[in-house]
């Protein structure tokens, strides 16, 4: 998901196998005591899960809506949430079937029903968003409903789907209150999730209550919330000073990160290791001028990721050399292995050889008010105009608008941040680099695509590892993406407030039910 979702993990992600019973999350121990506010400069693109693929977004939508399967805090294979059980069927992980809880009730008091699951997924892949997540169930052959009980089928082996289905792709809407073939519009959201949505101000506040009628994997009701949108990370860093905030995360500034002490006795910090990653996409088409390999070779022989680490993010990242970050299973050192450091001679030689005009001209994009992504652009053109190699204009845009753009081809290069949409090395797959692909590149790859179908036939997912260290060699060497950095995931909290080290994990869920007052 883009960061464009919050994805925490600690651990070597290595997956269970495909069939899940029902479970319960361990409920926390809830006291109330009024509203908690929570800031972040996460924007929230659309209220309807078939508009949406990003961070903000899922983020509110683990809260309001329920999918079938959720994960466990720290867990890293689904668990039922909507439904009560879900299984693999038959052999070669081809078709998959769910049962739902009985007496699930949306916000109108009508039951929930197996066609609204089959309404919801076919609606995602019906109106296939440019900005919404259809890519993810692009093996999705079909879907049928009869009563409680829900049946996929696909078009090849994917021990990935239930982990799809977990996802924010997969939230279950009200078949009456959404058009089939078109985003609801309002500010409104019927799900089933959590909490209820009480009020909505686009890019100011989202106002979440607990769901009284809620059943499912959480099993103690939360506290009440107030989401706050803020348009830059400064922004944010104020209202958490000023105490207009009790928690913040996503995104602090860099500055701020580092001053902060874990041994603060007036607030509560989590720092825990992060999946998210940033990366520089570059426009592969034939009209692009970084459209030849060896362009796009000679910038990654200038990016300096130590330097971005320490200059721009104070080294609350950490440079990274692969499209799969540290502590998930098949991560290697791919671009480090090809491009070990900087070398303008280097670059220069490719270009020279493919007898490229110099400088090479083009646009870089980036969103505007997340972190440092403008103190970030003015740094990699300085580094990809060292030697008078490349000429880097430099644009930012609003981040709906930014998302559109680079959806519809219009940027040669552009920074993004990744947040696994599950945890599992195929999120940074075909997602990233693979034909068709959600960041909209261009590239595609037959050797590529070959070894993500692959990787997708095992359910021991530690199998997989090799597809995915080939897949990361091809790409160092055919650069439609260069990886730039690992980001630690922080959340501060007012020292009354507890339960914000639980609040993200690195499985895609954002858990403000575990906020509560002390």
């Amino acid at each position: 998901m883009r960061s464009v979702r919050i994805r925490m993990l600690a651990v070597l992600l290595v997956l269970a196998a495909a069939g899940v019973t029902a479970w319960e999350l361990v409920p926390a121990d809830h006291h109330g005591g009024g509203t908690i506010t929570v800031g972040t400069t996460d924007a929230v693109t659309s209220l309807d899960p078939a508009g949406a693929y990003d961070a903000g977004s899922w983020a509110l939508f683990s809260n309001v809506f329920q999918s079938l399967l959720t994960f466990a805090p720290g867990g890293t294979a689904p668990v039922p949430d909507a439904a009560r059980s879900c299984e693999f069927t038959g052999t070669g992980l081809r078709e998959y079937r769910c049962e739902l809880r009985s007496g699930l009730t949306f916000p109108s008091g009508r039951k929930m029903t197996g066609a609204d699951v089959k309404f919801s997924v076919d609606r995602v892949r019906r109106i296939n968003s440019d900005v919404g997540p259809a890519s993810l169930f692009a093996n999705l052959r079909s879907v049928t409903a009869d009563g409680r009980t829900v049946t996929f089928r696909l078009s090849s082996s994917d021990a990935t789907f239930p982990y799809k289905l977990a996802t924010g792709a997969g939230a279950i809407v009200d078949h009456t209150k959404y058009p089939a073939d078109a985003l609801r519009t309002g500010t409104g959201a019927d799900g089933t999730g959590p909490y209820t949505l009480s009020s909505y101000t686009k890019d100011k506040s989202a106002v979440l209550r607990p769901n009284s009628g809620y059943h499912g994997a959480v099993t103690a009701a939360g506290s009440p919330v107030e989401l706050r949108y803020y348009g830059n990370s400064r922004d944010l860093d104020r209202a958490y000073q000023d105490k207009q905030v009790q928690v913040a995360t996503r995104q602090l500034s860099p500055g701020f990160l580092a001053g902060l002490s874990a041994s603060d006795p007036g607030q509560r910090v989590a720092e825990a290791d992060s999946s998210e990653t940033r990366n520089l996409y570059l426009d592969t088409r034939a009209d692009s001028p970084l459209h030849d390999p060896r362009v796009r070779q000679a910038m990654a022989w200038l990016i300096d990721r130590d330097r971005l680490a320490a200059d721009v993010y104070d080294s609350t990242v950490d440079p990274l050399y692969s499209l799969i970050p540290a502590g998930i299973t098949g991560h290697t050192t791919s671009f480090f292995d090809r491009y070990p450091k900087p070398d303008v001679s280097r670059a220069k030689q490719l270009l020279t050889d493919a007898g490229i005009s110099l400088p090479v001209r083009f646009t870089y994009g980036y969103g505007e008010g997340r972190g440092a992504a403008a103190e970030e652009a003015a740094e990699l053109k300085r580094q990809l105009e060292a030697g008078g190699l490349f000429r880097v204009t430099v644009k930012g845009y609003e981040w709906t608008d930014f998302q559109k753009r680079w959806a519809a081809g219009e940027l040669d290069a552009y920074a993004v941040g990744w947040v696994a949409d599950y945890p599992d090395p195929d999120t940074f797959g075909a997602a990233l680099v693979g034909t068709g692909s959600t960041m909209n590149t261009g590239y595609s790859s037959r050797t590529v695509d070959a070894l993500i179908r692959s990787g997708q036939r095992y359910a021991d997912r530690g199998r997989a590892a090799d597809d995915f260290r080939d897949i990361q060699d091809t790409v160092a060497q055919d650069v439609p993406v260069i990886p730039l950095w690992q980001r630690k995931e922080y959340v501060v909290a007012a020292e009354d407030v507890g339960g914000s080290q639980y609040l993200t994990d690195g499985t895609g869920v954002f858990r403000l039910w575990q906020l509560d007052r002390i």
